[in-house]
C-alpha cells in the first residue's frame, strides 16, 4: 500500500523580528530619500513611497514574504493605536468642522467614490495587462501545487 503524501505545504519559518524590523526600516529610510525629489506641486508622502518599495520588493521576490509577515501582521494590529493622535487633533478642530461640516461630509463622501472607482479601473487594467502579456497561464498558486 503507497503511502499518501501530505498535501498541506509546510509552513515557512518568519525572519527574526529585529531582521522584519530593518527590513520595514530599510524601505522607509529609502522612500524618505526619494520623497524631497518630488516636485512641491505633487508631494508624494514617505509612506506611500515606501508602500509602492514594499510592493515591488515583494512582487519581483527580492523580499519574502515570510520575512516580513509577522511584523506587519503586529503593525496592522496596532493600526487603531496609530490613529489616535489623529483622532485627537480632529477633536481639537471642531469649530472648522462646525463652520465647513456639511462641505467636509461632501467632500469625504466624493473622495471615497473617486476612489472606489479608480481602484476598480486599476484593478480590471491590472488583470487586462496580466491576461495579455501571460495570456492566461498558470498562476501562482497553481504553480506550487504542480511541484
Amino acid at each position: 500500500m503507497a503511502s499518501k503524501q501530505n498535501s498541506t505545504p509546510a509552513k515557512a519559518k518568519g525572519a527574526p523580528v529585529l531582521i522584519q524590523m530593518g527590513i520595514f526600516a530599510g524601505v522607509l529610510f529609502v522612500s524618505s530619500l526619494i520623497s524631497p525629489l518630488f516636485p512641491p506641486t505633487f508631494p508624494v508622502p514617505t509612506p506611500v513611497i515606501g508602500l509602492i518599495i514594499l510592493y515591488l520588493l515583494l512582487t519581483f521576490h527580492i523580499v519574502k514574504l515570510e520575512w516580513v509577515d509577522n511584523f506587519a501582521t503586529f503593525m496592522i494590529s496596532m493600526i487603531a493605536f496609530l490613529f489616535v493622535p489623529s483622532g485627537i487633533q480632529l477633536t481639537a478642530s471642531l469649530g472648522i468642522m462646525k463652520a465647513q461640516g456639511v462641505r467636509l461630509i461632501i467632500a469625504i463622501i466624493i473622495s471615497t467614490i473617486v476612489l472606489l472607482v479608480v481602484t476598480a479601473f486599476t484593478t480590471s487594467a491590472f488583470i487586462w495587462i496580466k491576461k495579455t502579456i501571460f495570456h492566461g497561464d498558470v498562476t501562482v498558486n497553481e504553480k506550487v501545487d504542480k511541484k
